[in-house]
């Protein structure tokens, strides 16, 4: 596994007006900084910078000679602050209310000053990390080339944030918090058609279905490896997604990012509606060229991104293969992104 690596960012001002210190922590992957196109990969709720390698969670699809190729790329993986993966209380954080998700894009594009970087050849996120990398494209609209935003939105809707206050409401109240908010967040990253697929009525004992079992062995397992605080904090930032706050119209705020944008959306998923995305890509097609959307065709819902790696692999093969990456040979001289 990649070190982690720390960039010290002080007196960064919260929505809520406080301020406070963080250490940013990362890991880099594949080529060394400043000898490839630089590629950042934004980690979803429980996810983390270990995005490849042995023990990586999109290891199918990052990796030596896979679809995003670290023999050819430079790859960047900053942890959310507060998202625990450092294993230091001290950078856990408990004010999780202060924050945004912009309030994150914010840290990353300081991380990306005090790199020196001003381009980057891609970013790409799923679910939270996806709308991190809208919030990024907004705050620096010249800074991306190829946008990737996966199983996300630019926005929360009210169905999302109905269910992140339901979440929030199970992290504070709940006699097992961790485990209880995993559970009802499984049956919301999957379908209730993947869940007749996978188990289809049949029971470990008499009336103890497998289903039951299943998350129950999900919420024990995040109870273990996870923090709550670091919980609170991440359904914070995935409830207040929103590029338009405090701007413009989204029309207005979209014409202003200068990338490309390659929306990928999952019809099955009933966390970020694919209608939405679909809006979202009509809205685009109206005022610039460069914007496409794909879909991945799944049973499994939310989480088909971190399952439906061959479908993700066809849809990004044409981004990562093409024979000349401009911008990022721009990059070289600079540095390496957040």
């Amino acid at each position: 596994m990649s070190v982690l690596q720390y960039i010290p960012i002080q007196n960064v001002e919260l929505p809520s007006g406080k301020t406070q210190d963080f250490e940013l922590s990362y890991q880099l992957f594949g080529k060394n900084l400043h000898e490839a196109p630089i590629v950042l990969v934004n980690h979803a709720l429980t996810g983390n910078s270990n995005v490849c390698g042995k023990e990586g969670w999109w290891s199918d699809l990052i990796g030596d000679n896979k679809c995003i190729d670290t023999k050819r790329f430079t790859i960047l993986a900053f942890n959310i602050p507060g998202n625990g993966f450092d294993a230091s209380e001290d950078n856990l954080i408990e004010n999780y209310k202060d924050f945004t998700a912009r309030t994150v894009a914010e840290l990353f594009s300081l991380a990306l000053e005090a790199l020196n970087i001003n381009a980057l050849f891609a970013v790409i996120g799923g679910s939270v990390g996806g709308g991190i990398a809208w919030e990024l494209a907004a705050l620096k609209p010249n800074l991306i080339e190829h946008l990737i935003p996966v199983a996300t939105d630019w926005k929360s809707t009210d169905w999302l944030i109905a269910n992140c206050h339901i979440q929030d409401a199970i992290l504070n109240h709940s006699t097992a918090p961790l485990a209880d908010a995993r559970m009802h967040a499984m049956t919301l990253y999957r379908t209730p058609e993947s869940l007749t697929s996978k188990f289809n009525r049949t029971q470990v004992s008499n009336n103890f279905f497998n289903v039951e079992s299943w998350l129950d062995y999900h919420g024990n397992v995040l109870d273990k490896r996870f923090n709550l605080a670091a919980y609170k904090l991440m359904n914070q930032i995935l409830k207040t997604i929103d590029i338009t706050k405090g701007r413009d119209g989204f029309s207005e705020v979209a014409n202003k990012i200068t990338s490309n944008i390659h929306i990928v959306t999952i019809p099955s998923d009933l966390f970020f509606k694919a209608e939405e995305n679909w809006n979202t890509y009509v809205d685009l097609k109206l005022i610039k060229d460069n914007v496409n959307i794909s879909e991945i065709k799944s049973i499994h819902g939310h989480d088909a991104f971190l399952i439906e790696f061959e479908q993700l692999h066809k849809i990004l093969k044409p981004i990562f293969k093409a024979k000349k990456i401009s911008q990022s040979k721009k990059s070289l001289s600079i540095g390496i992104k957040s």
